[in-house]
Parts: C-alpha cells; structure tokens; sequence
C-alpha cells in the first residue's frame, strides 16, 4: 500500500446553483496535485431541505464529477441531492479516475433539520478500496454515531464530509479526535466554510486525525491537505493492539 495524499476543498458553497458551484470548484481545484479531492456535504448546492427544488434527476453532479476526475487524472469525493425511485438521498460518491464510482447513502439523517421528513435513510456501510486503502464513507450526523462506524479491521480511514455550523463546532472537532482514536484510523473531516442561505455560519474547521487523535494536516489558501502514511499506521496498530479487544455486534 503506498501512502495517499488527500486535498479537501474548505468551500462556500453558492446556494442551490449547480453550474456555478462547478465552475467554481473547477477553478479552484485547478492547480492542486493530488491522490483524492474531497469536497463538502451537498456541495452543489448547499444543505436545502427542500429537496424536489435542487436534488439531482439526471446525475448530474455524478457526471460532473466523473468528468473532473478524468480530466485531472485524480480521485474525488463529496455528496450531492439525488432523486432515485420516488425516493430522494444525501447521497456520497466516490470516483475514481477511470470512470468507476461507489456511494454511499447518508444512513443518520439530521431530524434537527427536518432532513429525516424528506431524505430516506441509506442501509449500507461502503467502504471504498483505492490505491490499496480501505476508506470508509460517512456524511456530517453519521459523526455522532460511533456503533455505525466502528472498525472491525476492515477500513484503514474515514472520511467525513459536512455541512456542521458554527454554534455546533467543538462537537465536530471532538467527535472527529474520538473516531480517530477509538477506530485506530486516519479520520479527514471536510466541513464547509461560510454563511449559507438558512444564515448559518461555518467557521473553517477541516482537519485530518492521525489513530492517536493528532492533527496532521495543514491549510492554505483554503485547501486542507494531509498524507495517509500506511507505514506510520502499520506500526502504530501493532504497538497498539486496541482493536483485538473491540466487542462484537452486529448491526440491523
């Protein structure tokens, strides 16, 4: 497994307008050299509850996606509204630059908000195998829920990828150290920053945990960026046996 550089975009998602989120992603993105992009929660058009008015028929933010990776030749993850058989989801794709995709289909959805009276729930934990990482995928609420996400040894990382305000932030920074330390994993949260059409806040707040809940990423000119180190994990897991300890559950 060789080690994976990761780039998360610290983005102020313009409110329900696709196109120009893409353009403007596109742009940003342009110059940065990188294993995996990874871009905010519902980022082509902002947390909107009112899904029928912006969520994806035509996959379009998939297409879109799919275009990018292959034209930059790198990986990119992130999650877009999207209306599939009756049904409408918060749903996470991951792509690879040769077209293949997988997602995820957020399973906890924020009632807060009123997310849970128009998104359905996804059933499946999908864990993602790229350059020879196991990457679980999980999206902003499913933070709070450790039971969902707990390492059974068969992901080496997590990522997050958020809509979490300001008035919630030390949640978000403490929960992030806690699935670090208690999964044994590298764990790279991607929130996004600034105000959103609800008139919510989002400071800058994206940050990559190292398995003993170290920060290891750094930013600039917003882009958050981080290395997994497999060697580092390697050794660390096997100094630190923690996981053979784990109970066993299942979960329905």
């Amino acid at each position: 497994m060789e080690n994976l550089k990761i780039s998360g975009l610290n983005f102020d998602i313009i409110w329900k307008d696709k196109e120009r989120n893409f353009n403007e992603i596109s742009g940003l993105l342009a110059k940065v050299s990188t294993d995996l992009f990874v871009l905010p929660e519902m980022f082509s058009t902002g947390f909107y509850m009112k899904a029928a008015e912006v969520a994806d028929r035509n996959e379009e933010t998939l297409h879109w996606m799919t275009n990018f990776a292959a034209k930059t030749n790198t990986a990119i993850c992130g999650s877009a509204s999207v209306f599939e058989n009756d049904r409408f989801y918060n749903r996470f794709y991951f792509v690879q630059p040769n077209g293949k995709h997988f997602q995820y289909d957020k399973r906890h959805l924020f009632s807060f908000s009123g997310e849970d009276k128009t998104y359905s729930p996804g059933k499946d934990r999908v864990i993602v195998e790229y350059k020879g990482w196991r990457i679980l995928l999980q999206v902003c609420y499913d933070l709070r829920f450790p039971v969902f996400a707990r390492n059974n040894n068969d992901y080496d990382a997590i990522i997050y990828v958020a809509n979490w305000p300001e008035v919630r932030i030390d949640a978000w920074k403490t929960l992030l150290t806690a699935r670090a330390l208690e999964n044994q994993c590298y764990v790279f949260g991607l929130n996004r920053i600034g105000t959103d059409g609800n008139n919510l806040h989002y400071p800058e707040s994206s940050y990559c945990y190292f398995a003993d809940g170290s920060i290891v990423s750094t930013t600039e000119n917003n882009i958050v960026s981080a290395e997994f180190n497999r060697e580092k994990l390697k050794n660390f897991r096997e100094k630190f046996q923690f996981l053979n300890d784990r109970d066993s559950f299942e979960i329905l």
